[in-house]
């Protein structure tokens, strides 16, 4: 739990923000830049996004009533307020009319932004979702049906999003578009994807690297043509000339600032895991695929630990991070449960009866796929646990029912909102080499 919560709290974008926004008498520092805040004729707070609240408040707490005007949205269930920026709050990870009508009024409000005005965007993770607003051929309704067969049917999401970017009037550049061209636009977020690509973290304020074409290669490659509304494929299929999202925004100033990096939580766990004495080794921060699969991969390395002392000694801990998915084929039930909780059950069912090995999977924003909770735990002892209760752990992940299993061993994990987003945090720790 130590572990964990480090790799938290060195995410944290508020601090981040106070740390990169500062007053300094009559300027206003921004990295290493300096600018005299006299010579803004408005500034303005846009964003959305799991992890755009904390920044919100940070900016709130340093630009105070300076703000002439601001929107954000963030996930229901955030706690907190704003005094100079409204906050509004909607669905995730399925979006909703609230985000839809909160989508609007913050394209409104770049329309506004003039000549010399400062506009801050803290869009942050999960902003898909709760920044919905569809081209007008697609109705909202369409649009979640879209949004839940990209996140279940195995895509990452780079093929994700560069079929969301297309379905949209506010993603890819659009709403830097909105923004006057000579306004100063400031792009402070905080990385979930891996290798912190700009326009996969704050896409709509950034020029789009992804193409109609791309998103018609993921429609292919996942055969989701023909299970999309047929007002989606036929959008895809047949997009407007017009339409592409924009592949610079030279004529923009815009400047763009990654204040909490996607593998901060691997970062932070292993500095603490040090601390507690261990032999630490980050596998990887670039973790995709199958969770339940990459759950086994770290119970085959504490197979190898145990019987060869190798790659470490023990006491030691393995840390990962990146983004793993759960597929569900098409037309198949599924139960409860998110990828970090797979991870876990997958784990377990390699590391049974080993001894002395404890293995959690985080989502580092507090919600786990389309769960309340955070990740799992599991030991040497889960699944002899779970059969004594009437739980069979390989059941409960061929059904995609990881949390129903989990919650009721007591092994789930709960955070609630983090106020963060980074990559997933994956953790192995290993005490002794006995079997």
């Amino acid at each position: 739990m130590e572990i964990l919560n480090a790799g938290l709290l060195m995410a944290d974008p508020g601090k981040a923000t106070h740390d990169l926004v500062k007053l300094d008498g009559k300027d206003l520092l921004i990295g290493q830049k300096k600018y005299l805040l006299s010579s803004f004729p408005g500034i303005y707070v846009i964003g959305a996004g799991k992890a755009t609240f904390p920044i919100a408040k940070a900016l709130d707490t340093i630009l105070g009533n300076r703000i002439t005007d601001g929107i954000v949205t963030c996930k229901d269930g955030q706690e907190g307020e704003l005094e100079n920026i409204l906050l509004r709050l909607a669905s995730h990870p399925i979006p909703d009319e609230k985000g839809m009508a909160a989508s609007e009024e913050i394209l409104a409000l770049a329309g506004k932004t003039g000549p010399g005005d400062l506009v801050f965007s803290c869009i942050t993770g999960g902003s898909s979702a709760l920044m919905p607003l569809p081209v007008p051929e697609i109705t909202l309704e369409d649009k979640k049906k879209a949004n839940k067969l990209l996140l279940t049917c195995g895509a990452n999401i780079i093929e994700i999003n560069s079929v969301r970017k297309h379905l949209s009037r506010i993603k890819g550049g659009r709403l830097a578009q909105a923004v006057h061209p000579e306004a100063l636009l400031i792009n402070i977020t905080v990385s979930d994807v891996i290798g912190d690509p700009l326009d996969y973290i704050t896409d709509p304020t950034v020029p789009d690297t992804s193409s109609f074409e791309d998103a018609k290669k993921t429609m292919d490659k996942y055969e989701l043509w023909d299970q999309m509304p047929l007002s989606v494929s036929s959008y895809l299929r047949n997009p407007p000339l017009d339409r592409e999202t924009p592949k610079s925004l030279d004529s923009h100033r815009i400047e763009n600032h990654i204040i909490v990096p996607g593998d901060a939580a691997c970062l932070g766990a292993e500095t603490k895991a040090k601390e507690l004495g261990y032999r630490t080794m980050i596998l990887s921060t670039m973790f995709e695929g199958e969770s339940r699969e990459l759950g086994r991969t770290f119970g085959f390395i504490a197979k190898e630990i145990l019987l060869n002392s190798r790659p470490l000694n023990t006491p030691c801990a393995f840390i990962g991070g990146g983004e793993t998915i759960v597929t569900i084929q098409n037309g198949k039930q599924a139960g409860s449960g998110g990828p970090n909780q797979e991870f876990a059950i997958g784990a377990a069912l390699e590391i049974k009866e080993l001894g002395n090995i404890v293995v959690a999977g985080l989502d580092t924003d507090g919600t786990d796929g389309p769960t309340t909770y955070a990740g799992g735990i599991s030991d040497e002892t889960s699944v002899s646990r779970g059969l004594q209760t009437g739980i069979d752990l390989f059941s409960s992940l061929q059904k995609h029912d990881a949390a129903n299993a989990l919650t009721s061993m007591g092994d789930i994990l709960i955070t609630g909102n983090t106020g963060t987003n980074v990559n997933d945090l994956k953790i192995m720790l290993i005490r002794e080499k006995e079997i």
